[in-house]
């Protein structure tokens, strides 16, 4: 099973950027589905960006245009560009990967996961 470290949440103000990554490691890390999801206490845990094993990637309508979702292969690395950052910015952020998914976006194909970063925007 893949192993998933996310690290570069923190508070910012609104407008701000941030940048997560994710560290993978036990596994072909090429052509597997990641994501990056986010969840709030008390709501479910929503998709907010995807890549899938051909390499198409999917965002969540509200973070089109201001999240940028990459993969560096050489490294096994995941990364979630946060650009533009609102209030409604603010969860815990998990990357995940699966070998097989049909959305990259839906929690339900994932079995690994990260522990989770904190991203806190403050208006």
């Amino acid at each position: 099973q893949l192993q998933l470290a996310e690290s570069g949440g923190g508070s910012v103000q609104a407008g701000g950027s941030l940048r997560l990554s994710c560290a993978v490691s036990g596994g072909t890390f090429s052509n597997i589905c990641t994501g990056w999801f986010r969840q709030v206490l008390g709501k479910e845990r929503e998709g907010v960006a995807g890549i899938e094993s051909d390499g198409r990637t999917r965002y969540a309508d509200s973070v089109k245009g201001r999240f940028t979702i990459s993969k560096d292969n050489t490294d096994n690395t995941l990364y979630l560009e946060m650009n533009s950052l609102k209030p409604g910015d603010t969860a815990m952020y998990y990357c995940a990967a699966a070998y097989v998914c049909a959305s990259s976006l839906t929690p339900l194909w994932y079995n690994s996961w990260g522990q989770g970063t904190q991203v806190t925007v403050s208006s």
